[in-house]
């Protein structure tokens, strides 16, 4: 109960007996807050206006509610799975103008006249605040017929401040900072609107509302930034404290869910093209890239396998798919591993839309079909019973049946460019479309992966998606950029979605390598402007989490399109990418097991140079390497830049870097003119760096690594935890699996391997360490060094080694 008829000007005698039974009176003249009452979880606020709630989550995540009505609305997170069973400590007081909630690591206060909330440290040092005259607020408003409320939250924000996140949106300006700009944060053709934010001034903010949304990122002369979610019953909103980005990830994963391992297969390269017609040419790829030696993990089968009936019909057509399941177990035979595409849209007269249809799965959208010019139908994918029975209908025809390994969710929002108005005004199983509107893939994907862990338990997950919204992760959800155009300027635009997209609490995100279309026809990829793009595309493309071929012509590294010299750098990164296994693995499993983000803004490492900022095409992979994209043509075509070999790399400041091909060093701080000579994409690693790195493979999982060069590249301290399981099961979420740390120490010139944590069958009792101390062009490029300095056998007990 709250005592609106005693004010806050308590005695001192008073004031401590009523906090200890957590209440606390305001008083109600001229003050936004009438009075409050400290709850287990939190304070709740009377407001003369509405309902404000404070939740403690925990000592650095903070959940603020705010609503005009007289209570809050109860509905359970679609995002946020956390329960938060734990209760934490933290105190309340009054210190005159403001309420004041104190917790390990924050200060929360909150004005008194005007329920503006500010977050500072445990010190008193100013993180960030709501603005004080319009923080929260809910607006009438109508949109497409429905009455609703926008949900407002409106922040100061200092110049010198940078904000990262908010998804992927392939419409972009190139700028990867949202300082001073606007995004829509609606889910549509191509998108993948993330509603979380993570700023140079150590917070992160993520809201709880599915509608369409807009961020404005350059109020009142870009002196504040602002958060509208078009519908709404409250402002509902999360805050993490970091400082670090890794440690606000880190919040947001505990707060939303963490990403399941990926099998190591799915760090090999996949091999996918617009489309594959007959099981005859599925093999064919297959065959070609084996007899050619070229290292590869995936074949894709793309749409229309089903063709000449509807969508959703799970069938693959017997005239061109005799046998899907010999064409599964051969491709199984070689190592190589299968994806399929199967989307949530049904055509009329199907079993499988009847079947939906009758029990109440089905929607009233509709995706005009550019194929066979038909209106089909998308089930509803937040009914759980409609999810339970479109995972079982992909299952039983099509999944489990022939043993596909993974999943392409291709079209996961009920969208084509044009149903928006139809989305809002529907109605979703928990409710109106217009507060469901962003979170069909979400809920889409949630189906699938439960189905797939209950029924598919000796076998991970993989899932391709094309839209994706907050909690994703936690579905075993890759983002993928989706049908770009086959152009530098597509792909110029790509580095900065990918990055931003990881800086969104989504760890795997990937694009389809040279581009999906030109103007929706297929390019020449025998043109010299096109191998170049092409090239180009794939270099980044070895350095992205997912590493992903996909589009519109032949564009198989066997492929005739290519030259020999073509060929020749394609195989080149395509080896390089196998070798750097140990280490692309081990940092999934630290995505699994601390929440790491491989893809990182150059903010996660570099938080304090300003100069970082307002790069665009710069991020780390890792901690070791920076990567440095060339995105700009410079040999062919019409726009090419005559004569230049060359692109601007900022080197963050604060450390030395290695350029990875030659060895040479240089000093942080400063720009360089980095060679980008067709077959250079510049790559620099940052000094005290161990990097793991097996033999060629032609497949993931071909050989052990028991013969691993170290390279170790001096100058600074370092550290790198090598991890290992079983590579395509669950029994990691039961321990097994095993790490080691590996720490370099500069000054002594000494390597400490430390005891192996953990087992698992099959797990090497021994392994071979070939160490190599990188010095000029000795340990340099993408090839095994000349020689090692020291050759070791580690036997899972700590050992140190002098170098």
């Amino acid at each position: 109960m709250l005592y609106k008829n005693l004010h806050f000007k308590l005695s001192k005698l008073c004031k401590p007996l009523l906090l200890l039974i957590g209440i606390i009176m305001v008083q109600p003249v001229h003050a936004a807050i009438r009075d409050l009452k400290k709850q287990p979880d939190g304070v709740v606020f009377n407001l003369d206006k509405g309902l404000m709630k404070i939740k403690i989550c925990s000592a650095d995540i903070v959940e603020v509610k705010y609503t005009v009505f007289n209570t809050f609305q109860t509905k359970e997170s679609l995002v946020v799975n956390n329960k938060w069973s734990t209760r934490v400590s933290f105190l309340v007081a009054d210190e005159g103008n403001d309420i004041v909630i104190s917790t390990a690591r924050l200060k929360i206060v909150v004005n008194k006249a005007t329920n503006a909330i500010s977050y500072l440290t445990k010190q008193g040092l100013l993180i960030t605040a709501e603005d004080q005259l319009d923080n929260k607020s809910m607006q009438a408003a109508t949109i497409a017929g429905i009455n609703t409320y926008n949900c407002i939250t409106e922040f100061n924000s200092p110049a010198d401040e940078a904000l990262f996140g908010l998804g992927c949106h392939p419409v972009d300006s190139l700028s990867i900072n949202y300082k001073g700009r606007n995004q829509d944060m609606l889910i549509k053709y191509m998108t993948g609107a993330i509603p979380v934010l993570l700023s140079t001034k150590g917070y992160g903010l993520m809201w709880d509302n599915y509608s369409a949304s807009s961020f404005y990122g350059a109020e009142a002369n870009n002196t504040k930034f602002k958060y509208v979610s078009e519908s709404g019953k409250q402002v509902d909103y999360y805050f993490f404290y970091g400082p670090t980005f890794d440690h606000i990830i880190d919040l947001y994963r505990t707060a939303t869910g963490k990403a399941p391992m990926f099998p190591k297969w799915a760090f090999g390269l996949f091999q996918s093209q617009d489309r594959y017609m007959s099981q005859d040419e599925i093999i064919s790829v297959k065959n070609n890239y084996r007899d050619n030696h070229i290292p590869l993990d995936v074949i894709v089968q793309d749409w229309y396998y089903w063709d000449p009936l509807p969508i959703g019909s799970h069938i693959m057509n017997p005239d061109r798919y005799p046998n899907p399941k010999k064409m599964l177990d051969e491709l199984h035979k070689d190592h190589i591993h299968g994806m399929i595409s199967i989307w949530p849209v049904f055509g009329k007269g199907t079993p499988n839309y009847d079947a939906l249809k009758k029990m109440g799965g089905m929607t009233d959208i509709t995706w005009d079909n550019v194929v066979t010019h038909t209106f089909d139908s998308y089930y509803d994918a937040h009914n759980p019973a409609a999810r339970t029975l479109y995972w079982e209908q992909a299952r039983d025809s099509l999944i489990k049946r022939y043993d596909w390994d993974a999943w392409w969710v291709d079209q996961c929002e009920p969208d084509n460019g044009t149903l928006l108005d139809a989305r809002r005004q529907t109605n979703f199983w928990p409710g109106r479309g217009i507060d469901y509107f962003n979170t069909f893939s979400l809920e889409h994907s949630k189906g699938i992966y439960q189905g797939w862990r209950r029924d598919i338990p000796g076998k991970r997950a993989f899932f391709l998606i094309r839209q994706s919204f907050a909690g994703e992760q936690r579905n075993a959800a890759t983002l993928w950029s989706s049908d770009i155009t086959c152009s530098f300027e597509s792909f110029k635009r790509q580095v900065p979605q990918g990055i931003n997209a990881c800086v969104s609490g989504i760890p795997y995100w990937t694009s389809d390598i040279g581009g999906y279309h030109l103007n929706w026809g297929t390019p020449d990829w025998s043109q010299p402007e096109y191998r170049e793009l092409f090239t180009r595309w794939f270099q980044f493309g070895s350095f992205s989490p997912i590493f992903r071929i996909h589009g519109k012509g032949e564009r198989a590294i066997f492929s005739k399109n290519w030259d020999d010299k073509t060929r020749a750098i394609l195989v080149k990164y395509d080896k390089l990418r196998y070798r750097l296994l140990p280490y692309i693995y081990s940092l999934a499993g630290k995505v699994t097991t601390d929440n790491y983000t491989i893809m990182r803004s150059l903010a996660f490492d570099f938080r304090n140079d300003k100069n970082v900022y307002n790069i665009p095409d710069q991020y780390m992979f890792g901690p070791a390497f920076m990567v440095n994209p060339v995105t700009e043509q410079l040999y062919t075509g019409s726009h090419a830049s005559a004569g230049k070999t060359t692109r601007d790399v900022y080197l963050p400041a604060g450390t030395t870097w290695y350029d990875f091909w030659t060895g040479k060093t240089y000093n942080g701080g400063r720009t360089i003119a980095a060679n980008a000579a067709i077959e250079t994409m510049p790559l620099y690693v940052k000094a005290g760096s161990i990097i793991p790195m097996g033999p060629v493979m032609q497949y993931a999982t071909e050989k052990p690594d028991n013969n691993i060069e170290l390279r170790i590249y001096p100058g600074a301290d370092g550290e790198f935890t090598y991890y290992n399981d079983e590579n395509n099961n669950y029994n990691y979420e039961h321990g097994s699996y095993s790490t080691f740390k590996l720490k370099w120490d500069d000054k002594q010139q000494v390597l400490t391997i430390s005891d192996s944590k953990g087992k698992f069958q099959g797990m090497l009792t021994q392994r071979k360490f070939n160490i190599v101390l990188v010095s000029g062009s000795h340990g340099s490029d993408s090839g095994a060094a000349d020689h090692a300095d020291k050759t070791i056998t580690y036997y899972g007990k700590q050992m140190a080694v002098k170098l």
